[in-house]
Parts: structure tokens; C-alpha cells; sequence
């Protein structure tokens, strides 16, 4: 492998900028193009050869369009080509190949490479849209795998400016039950002067076809493993990867859950030791706006890049994957990881339902052999930042695509009014402010069928939310430092082209009396815990000294090293979370039969004078939670019957895929004043689930408080 790349530096990269002369020069000898190929990467940017199939309508290899340049072909700024098993699409910068009718990306052709992607892999492997969905009634989240494979094609638009070709699968009744109930139409875009192509999908179930269950959907594409060995998912989440092969016995060990692989024999000794798992790499869809991956020899990124997440399910918080070995990389529009089955969409036998998927942008830029390849990321930002703004495109021809001059604005003041913290109403600064479909306070965390919005609060928490579809949505939000969440009383409708503005809003999270003790930070998450170092056998190295910490596999083992005797002591006043409050509340390992045992935590604290006739408060809210059933009781421990219990809650897997918050729980525990006593008193706090190392619970924040005060 060149060692370029391992010698890689971050910092933004100063895009080379070719003169005025040598663009003009562009325009008009179709042999420079051959000759130099694109160098810029940029929007406006290289021009690459033009391509025409051979006349048996196949490529060389049998794998996209034919390699080099037919000089008694014009160049023209689209070009189209329909041939018997492939269409091929290209604009002066890349050629992509799709099959025909059946809708798969089987080629890219870029910068003199006749294939970015893996044609080792089957041509139904490479880039294309997939759902796992089941039958209804199904449990679980693992269901029937259909990779779409349409079976018609259209040309919906061919001119100088745009070429959108439909690849389209209606479904039939008579089909029966192994075919998902679905029309599906696949949409590929390539624009002029454009280094990539977009790509985006039509859903729709008619009423009167059958229930069924949606687990996951997304687009993939599988990059070529040879070439495409650098990944980068943010700035500080990037890194050469093993390859697919390192994965497989017997280089590959499969560790606790098949996911996670210990790297015993890889074919670079440097991942020898090393953990793959493709959960560590995934991101909250607020940060999934652009990831991919980098060739060094030539020097090649291939990124996707979303726009917006409008479409996509549970709200900007909600973890998705994005890019791992194989290279693979994802967009994913609706998942069950870190939720569960909450998450499934479930469609009713008398359900009509329809919704747009992308467009996602499949964005290629190139680099001049001598330049730091990391600029490659840094134009990508870039480009994403430009696709953000362009938003929502004008150019897609779907009906069902709606435009901005069909969609409105909503926009208000969130304020705090929180008594034990000002006396008067503060701005709900940096607050998340969004619109889902209507359901009950948090609904928006699973909500799935329809689309949603977001936006930041200002300082003075004034929040706008832009380019929303029709419809009638809740009004959501949450801030940081503060409990629970809000939502506005009453549904907001909105029409084409109006501009709502619902004035003042005021959110008062719960709060009963003065705050006796805490522990933690309101975020939602539980990365303020304390999180240990991984066993050495076990690491990944990307995480070594990272902020991302919590995502090393096998964390949920150190708690019975830490503790194997008894359960965590948390001592209000004297303990330090940070230091010394475990992340997750775990099952503790007990011998070497994997047996494991409950848990039961300790909060210890102090009252002078107990008010024996009022009410004290406990406030829990929960990162996550998986399997388990979270049990309260107050100064007796042995007690048969729990001052309060969660039951079983949460299927979301947390501990397990390294992601430090799934879903957001909150609960109010009413502690009787009698229950305390003067002096020293405990609150248990019991996880009774003891079924393997990944049933727990993440804290997000603790709060006990006392009486209402006047």
C-alpha cells in the first residue's frame, strides 16, 4: 500500500486553481481533456472524456462504459446511452453506468479509471437501494432483505442541463407475501458541470394492499477495496481500515456479537490486535451530512452527501451508520439500530402512504498527484456546505419532490421559565426546536412515516424552521441543562407558501422543589460518566486518546474488574461522576461460564431534617436502555415490593453498538418524606435483568428534590 496517505495530516487543504486560459483552452480541444482529465474539484470542475458504448452496447470488461476516447465522437455537455443490459449517463466529468431495467449502479467512470467501484462484487453489489421489511405482526427487527431490483425503465428528462432516468418496481397483489407491498421508483440525476450524480426514491403502499413492516431502508455503494482504503466519517473520525478479507476466519475472529471482529491475521501486520466493527463509525443524523472514502494512487474521494435530513426517521438525534470496511458506504433513511422495535414502521392493511427519499448527492473529486489527499475531505465540507444552501433542490422532476415555493416557514421564541433557576423567563438558547408528525410528548424520537424538521435556537432562543412540507405537525423542542422536553399545545398546520409565526412559547420543565443533590449534565447522553480504558486485547486504535472513548468494544466487561465484588457506591458530596459513575449500569460478570448477575447501585446522601409529611421528588432520565427493568427503592434494599420500577423497557442495544445514548426515557419517582430519615440515607437503584453483558441502562441525569416550597 502507498504510504502517502498514512502520513496525512489534518487542516484545510488550498484547492489548486487553474488560469481563465487553460479553461477556454478546455472548451475547445476535447484531446486536452483526454490528456489531463480533472483536477479541480469543485462544482464547476473537471472535464473528463467523453465515452460511447461499443457497438455490441458493452464495455471491455463487461462492467460499465468502455475506457478511452472515440474521436469521431462529438463531445456534448450530457450524453445519454441506452443500451440492451446497461444505461450509461455523463456529463463532462463522470460516466455512471446503471443496469437496465433493474436499476443498479454497476460503474463509475472517473479521471481515467474506467471503475471506482468494486467489480469483484456482483453487479447487483455494488450501488443500490435496499428494505428490510416483514410481514405485519412480525416481532423483531430482522426481517426479508430486498435488494430493489425494478423492472422498468424511463427517461424522464434528457437535455443540455439534466439527464433523470426512473427505474421504477410496481408491486402486485398477486405477487404474494414475498414481495414487499410496495411501488418503488429509484431516480438517478446527473447535472452538467456536476462531479457526481444524485439519486433519490419514491415509496408508495396503496390502501388497499396488505399490512406489512418496514425495518431499514437506505442506498449503498460498495467502493473499489484496492484503491479506496482511507475513511473518513468527521474530522476527527477518519483513518486508514483493514481490509473486507481481515474480517473472515481465519484472519477475523468473531467476538461477543458477529459484528465486532478481532483482526488476528490480518494482511497488514499494523491491524493485527485490532477490533472492526462497523457500529464505532456511526454518527447522529445531524453529523451524517457527509462521509466517504479516499484513494491515494490517484488521489480520488467518493462521498456521499445528504442535504438535509427532512426524510429521514427519529429526528436529528437518531444514530445511523455511515462508512466501514469494504469498503461500504451508507446513507441510511430509516433504521431500528438504537431504538428497536419502536422504530419499525408498521403499516395498517387499510394505509395509503407515500414519501420521497433523497436526493442524495454521490459527490467525486480528484486531486493532483503531489497535493496532501486530505484536501479531498476538506472540498467535500465544502461541497456539502453548497448542497445545504442549494436546498431543497429545484431540479428533481418528481411531483412528488416538492419545490420551495410549495412549502412554508415556522418560526416563534422558545423561552425557560424555571424557578429554582431565575426568577423570570430566560431564552432557550442553543434549544432544538423541530416538527414531526402528531403523537404525544417524545414521539418524535420513533416517529417514521413522515418527515420532519429542525433547527437551532438562537441566543435569545428565537427559532426558524425553513422549507417545511404541508401538513399538520407537533411543535417539539428540548435545551440542553434542562429535563425533559417541550411541545406546543396545539397542532400547526401548514399550507404552500405561508409563513407562521406562533410568537412567544414557554417551556417549564419539571420541577416540583429545590434541587437537594444531582448527578450528571441534562444532554441526553451519558458521555459525562465515567468511561474506562478498553482491555488492551480489544481496541481499536482510532479511539486511543479520543473524546469518543465510549466507542472501544468490550467496555461493559471492565465494570466487574472495576467491581467484582460489590456494586458502584455513588456518596453525594464527596463522589465525583466524572470519575465515579460508571457509564452503564451492566450485569456484573461472575465467572468464566459468561454468568451474570444483576446489579444494584448506591446513591448515599445526607438530610438533616427530613419533611416527614411532604413529598420528595426523584427525577431519572435515561440515555438509553436494553432489555432491562430499573427498580427504586428508599433505605431497604431488601424490600419485596420497589418504591417504583420501569418495567421492561427499551430494545435499543447501546451498550452493545458503542453508542452512548439510544432513546430518551424520563421518569418521576415520588419518595415519601416518612420513607427518609434524619442522617444518612440510600437510594437502590436496581437493574433486574440478568440475561448477558448487554442488558442495561445509560443514565442521562439524576435529580432528587425536595418538598414544593411556596
Amino acid at each position: 500500500m502507498s504510504t502517502d496517505l498514512r502520513q496525512m495530516k489534518k487542516g484545510a487543504f488550498s484547492l489548486s486553481i487553474l488560469s481563465a486560459s487553460l479553461k477556454i483552452f478546455w472548451l475547445f480541444s476535447s484531446l486536452f481533456f483526454y490528456l489531463y482529465g480533472p483536477f479541480i474539484p469543485t462544482t464547476t470542475k473537471d472535464p473528463v472524456v467523453s465515452t460511447t458504448p461499443d457497438t455490441d452496447g458493452h464495455s471491455p470488461n463487461g462492467h460499465g462504459p468502455p475506457n478511452g476516447h472515440n474521436p469521431n465522437v462529438s463531445l456534448s455537455l450530457l450524453q445519454l446511452h441506452i443500451q440492451e443490459q446497461y444505461v450509461v449517463m455523463e456529463n463532462e466529468i463522470i460516466a455512471v453506468t446503471i443496469s437496465n431495467p433493474m436499476g443498479f449502479v454497476t460503474g463509475i467512470q472517473y479521471h481515467g479509471i474506467e471503475n471506482l467501484l468494486d467489480v469483484t462484487n456482483p453487479e447487483d453489489d455494488r450501488g443500490y437501494w435496499d428494505v428490510v421489511w416483514n410481514t405485519a405482526g412480525a416481532k423483531g427487527t430482522k426481517g426479508m432483505f430486498d435488494r430493489i431490483e425494478a423492472t422498468d425503465f424511463k427517461v424522464i428528462v434528457q437535455n443540455d442541463e439534466q439527464i433523470e432516468l426512473s427505474f421504477s418496481r410496481t408491486y402486485n397483489s398477486s405477487s404474494g407475501d414475498g414481495v414487499v407491498p410496495l411501488n418503488v421508483d429509484k431516480r438517478f440525476v446527473i447535472l452538467r458541470n456536476s462531479s457526481g450524480f444524485y439519486s433519490y426514491a419514491i415509496y408508495e403502499h396503496l390502501k388497499e394492499w396488505p399490512a406489512f413492516n418496514i425495518d431499514n431502508t437506505r442506498i449503498a455503494f460498495k467502493p473499489r477495496k484496492d484503491k479506496f482504503r482511507y475513511m473518513v466519517v468527521a474530522d476527527e473520525r477518519q483513518r486508514f481500515m483493514p481490509l473486507p478479507d481481515d474480517r473472515k476466519p481465519p484472519r477475523g475472529v468473531a467476538l461477543e456479537y458477529p459484528e465486532a471482529v478481532l483482526l488476528v491475521d490480518p494482511i497488514e501486520p499494523e491491524f493485527k490486535g485490532e477490533v472492526d466493527d462497523k457500529y464505532q463509525y456511526g454518527c447522529e443524523s445531524k453529523d451524517t451530512r457527509v462521509h466517504g472514502w479516499i484513494s491515494n494512487d490517484p488521489p480520488i474521494g467518493i462521498w456521499q452527501i445528504t442535504a438535509s435530513e427532512e426524510y429521514r426517521s427519529g429526528g436529528p438525534l437518531k444514530q445511523v451508520l455511515t462508512s466501514h470496511v469494504g469498503p461500504a458506504s451508507l446513507t441510511v433513511f430509516h433504521s431500528a439500530h438504537y431504538a428497536g422495535a419502536a422504530m419499525v414502521i408498521r403499516f395498517g392493511s387499510n394505509e395509503a402512504w407515500k414519501k420521497v427519499y433523497g436526493p442524495v448527492f454521490i459527490h467525486i473529486n480528484s486531486l493532483p498527484e503531489k497535493e496532501d489527499p486530505l484536501g479531498l475531505w476538506q472540498n467535500a465540507k465544502q461541497q456539502m456546505a453548497a448542497e445545504v444552501q442549494s436546498w431543497p433542490y429545484n431540479f428533481p422532476a418528481s411531483k412528488d419532490f416538492i419545490k420551495a415555493d410549495q412549502r412554508g416557514t415556522v418560526s416563534g421564541r422558545l423561552m425557560i421559565r424555571e424557578r429554582y433557576v431565575s426568577n423570570e423567563s430566560i431564552p432557550a438558547s442553543g434549544a432544538y426546536v423541530g416538527l414531526a408528525l402528531p403523537g404525544e410528548l417524545g414521539s418524535w424520537q420513533t416517529e417514521s412515516k413522515g418527515y420532519q424538521f429542525w433547527s437551532r435556537a438562537d441566543e435569545n432562543g428565537h427559532f426558524t424552521l425553513e422549507n417545511v412540507l404541508s401538513g399538520n405537525y407537533s411543535l417539539n423542542g428540548w435545551v440542553y441543562n434542562f429535563i425533559s422536553e417541550y411541545q406546543y399545545d396545539a397542532f400547526i398546520t401548514v399550507t404552500p407558501g405561508i409563513a407562521i409565526d406562533v410568537g412567544e412559547l414557554v417551556f417549564e420543565p419539571p420541577r416540583d422543589g429545590p434541587t437537594l443533590w444531582e448527578i450528571g449534565i441534562p444532554d441526553r447522553t451519558a458521555a459525562e460518566f465515567y468511561v474506562p480504558d478498553p482491555n488492551p486485547k480489544f481496541i481499536n486504535k482510532l479511539f486511543v486518546n479520543h473524546s469518543d472513548k465510549f466507542r472501544q468494544y468490550g467496555l461493559w466487561e471492565r465494570y466487574a474488574e472495576l467491581y467484582p465484588k460489590e456494586d458502584l457506591v455513588y456518596t453525594v458530596d464527596q463522589s465525583d461522576y466524572k470519575k465515579d459513575w460508571f457509564f452503564a449500569q451492566v450485569n456484573r460478570k461472575i465467572d468464566d461460564n459468561n454468568t451474570y448477575v444483576g446489579t444494584t447501585w448506591k446513591i448515599e446522601f445526607k438530610i438533616d431534617s427530613p419533611d416527614t409529611h411532604g413529598t420528595y421528588k426523584l427525577r431519572l432520565a435515561l440515555a438509553t436502555a436494553h432489555a432491562a427493568e430499573l427498580q427504586v427503592r428508599v433505605n431497604d434494599a431488601q424490600t419485596v415490593t420497589p418504591l417504583f420500577t420501569t418495567g421492561v423497557i427499551g430494545k435499543d442495544n447501546t451498550i452493545a453498538r458503542h453508542g452512548i445514548h439510544g432513546l430518551y426515557r424520563f421518569y418521576t419517582v415520588d419518595i415519601p418524606g416518612s420513607e427518609l430519615v434524619a442522617g444518612n440515607n440510600t437510594i437502590f437503584l436496581t437493574q433486574t435483568n440478568d440475561q448477558g453483558p448487554f442488558v442495561g441502562i445509560m443514565y442521562d441525569y439524576i435529580r432528587l428534590e425536595g418538598p414544593l416550597t411556596s
